[in-house]
């Protein structure tokens, strides 16, 4: 099975991914962790996005292709993936579709949109903190560990530079102009599914599983 998780931030395409990705026994491959880890690692990869991510634009194509491209090639791909967060533009979909086309994989089974409003999507991200350390999520309506320290390891709560609402807005803006057109590239090809994502995570699971399920009404 081979799947792309579209949606703006915040929607839950890192839970609802990791669930499918338990659930179909294939890897999800979250290009932004692949990315802010290359920029905590100081790589050259990570050297170059820094900028984009701080900004909250979209890091240039020809980085991310090359990255998905890489990551697509090992072993554990072999019987499907889950993309989160790419493609995030008409051409990135364009690129995954040659770069599959020249591979065993074939081409993509399904797009799952995950859909939310603007206002819940920063409610949710600039309330996030992470652990500084063990990198455990941490959420202000939840309650921020032990006195802002985590409780696993003790460690600093901090809020991620993308978290902040200023840049989480312009992400939006950046998503509006940028990646819903790619909800359109889908659909007309057949396969696209939208799903509501502001309700309880075993709600949206239930329905992402029904919805992949189902055959797949493809124009082409």
């Amino acid at each position: 099975m081979k799947l792309i998780l579209v949606g703006p931030p915040g929607a839950g395409k890192g839970t609802q991914g990791e669930r499918l990705a338990g659930a179909l026994g294939v890897p999800r491959i979250a290009t932004g962790d692949i990315l802010r880890a290359a920029v905590e690692t100081k790589s050259p990869l990570g050297s170059s996005a820094k900028p984009f991510l701080d900004r909250g634009e979209l890091v240039p194509d020809e980085v991310v292709v090359d990255l998905v491209r890489d990551r697509l090639a090992r072993s554990d791909c072999a019987k499907g993936f889950i993309l989160d967060g790419f493609p995030r533009t008409v051409n990135q979909a364009r690129a995954l579709d040659s770069m599959l086309a020249s591979t065993v994989h074939g081409g993509i089974d399904r797009c799952l949109l995950l859909r939310l409003d603007d206002e819940t999507v920063v409610r949710r991200l600039s309330g996030r903190r992470v652990c500084s350390s063990c990198h455990t999520p941490y959420h202000v309506d939840t309650g921020l560990g032990d006195e802002g320290r985590c409780t696993k390891c003790g460690s600093e709560l901090v809020q991620r530079s993308d978290d902040r609402e200023e840049t989480i807005r312009a992400r939006l803006a950046v998503y509006a102009t940028q990646t819903e057109p790619l909800t359109e590239h889908y659909r007309q090809l057949g396969l696209l599914e939208t799903v509501e994502a502001d309700g309880p995570v075993d709600q949206v699971f239930g329905e992402l599983m029904k919805r992949i399920r189902q055959p797949a009404q493809k124009t082409r």
